[in-house]
Parts: structure tokens; C-alpha cells; sequence
């Protein structure tokens, strides 16, 4: 049954979203857009998936939404998220209401990505990158020997399994987002999130050749 009470949670927390990726104001906008690109429909995909009678894809669908709010510090999201996900194992009805909420608090989400978004566009007081980012930021297309090395770490623990590659995805988000690109660097911290070691380290390998170009 559909309910209006959304948790008492803020909608985005900005300071969250930018501890993670070490306070780079520029990486944090970036993927904030694309979240906007790539998850504004999440909650009505993840319905039709369960009205089509396919609750592995409205399952898939919402963990993965999850991961990226997290990812972001959208707490409001992340919850109703992490709430609704185990509701697939049972009875589609169950997951109605919680679906609605989803819907509701993405839309919410959406507006305060915006006006996020257009604060930073509109005022001129847009935090300085500090030297050391503006330097990672102009050597995108070929990182500089310590990404390299670093990339080459991230992979062995992916490789292994083991949970300090996502340590690794937080406190050098800045590095690796500037020596691989935004949206590869998002797609491996989105995986390993999911604890996809095997699907992250793929999309890792193959943009180990931007390292070396």
C-alpha cells in the first residue's frame, strides 16, 4: 500500500559524498551528473521489472541503486534501498508501497542533485582544486607512475578478493578518477561496492591501456 512518511534522513548529504572522495568538489559534481544520467529512472525500472514477473531484475536493479547512493551520501535513498531490497524474496504486493517511497525519495533526490548542481554553476565561489588534484585532472589520458602502481595494487586485491580495494576506491578516488575517468572509475567502485571483485577488475583491466597510452 503506497505511503507518503520518507524517512527523516536528509536527501543528500554533500559533506558524505565528498568524504569519500576526499573532498574533491570537481570529481563529487561529476558524478553526481551522472548519477542523474544513469539512475533517475532506477525506480520505475525496478517496477516494471516486478510487474513483469522478473523480481531478480527489480532485485538487481535496486541493489545497484543502492551502491551509487551510498556512493554519493544520498542516506534517504540508501535506506529506503537497503529496506525494500529483501522484500523481493517474498510476495510482489509487499513491495508496492516501498517501491512508491523509492520513486518518491529519487524524485526528491533528483531535485537536490539539481540545485546542487546549479549552485556550483551559479556561484562564482566554487572551491579551488588544490594543486595536487589540478595536476591529476590534466593527466587523464596518461597517468603519471605512482597511478600506475596504484592501479596495479587495486587490481591485485581485486584479484584477490579482498575488501581493502574498496579502502583503496575511497582514498584515492581522486587519482584513480583522473587517471582512469570519471565514469570507468565509477563502474569499478560501483562493482566492488557489490562486492563484484571479478566484474570491477575487468572493467579495470581494460582501461589499463589509458595508463600507458
Amino acid at each position: 500500500m503506497p505511503t507518503t512518511n520518507l524517512p527523516a534522513v536528509t536527501v543528500l548529504e554533500v559533506e558524505t559524498g565528498l568524504q569519500q572522495l576526499m573532498g574533491d568538489h570537481d570529481l563529487y559534481r561529476q558524478i553526481l551528473r551522472r548519477f542523474r544520467q544513469r539512475y533517475q529512472d532506477s525506480a520505475e525500472q525496478a517496477r516494471t521489472e516486478l510487474l513483469g514477473g522478473d523480481a531478480v531484475s527489480a532485485q538487481r536493479t535496486v541493489h545497484t541503486l543502492k551502491g551509487a547512493a551510498g556512493m554519493i551520501g544520498a542516506q534517504q535513498l540508501y535506506l529506503l534501498s537497503m529496506a525494500l531490497e529483501p522484500l523481493f524474496a517474498g510476495p510482489p504486493t509487499q513491495c508496492i508501497g516501498p517501491l512508491v517511497q523509492l520513486e518518491q525519495a529519487l524524485r526528491a533526490l533528483m531535485a537536490a542533485i539539481d540545485a546542487e548542481l546549479e549552485a556550483a554553476q551559479t556561484g562564482a565561489s566554487v572551491p579551488p582544486a588544490a594543486p595536487a588534484m589540478a595536476a591529476a585532472s590534466a593527466t587523464t589520458a596518461g597517468g603519471p607512475p605512482e597511478t600506475g602502481m596504484l592501479v596495479q595494487h587495486l587490481a591485485r586485491l581485486l584479484e584477490e578478493g579482498d575488501g581493502a580495494a574498496i579502502d583503496v576506491l575511497e582514498r584515492s578516488a581522486s587519482v584513480l578518477a583522473a587517471g582512469l575517468g570519471v565514469e570507468v572509475f565509477q563502474e569499478v567502485t560501483e562493482a566492488a561496492h557489490q562486492f563484484d571483485f571479478e566484474g570491477a577488475l575487468a572493467v579495470l583491466e581494460g582501461a589499463k591501456g589509458k595508463l600507458s597510452a
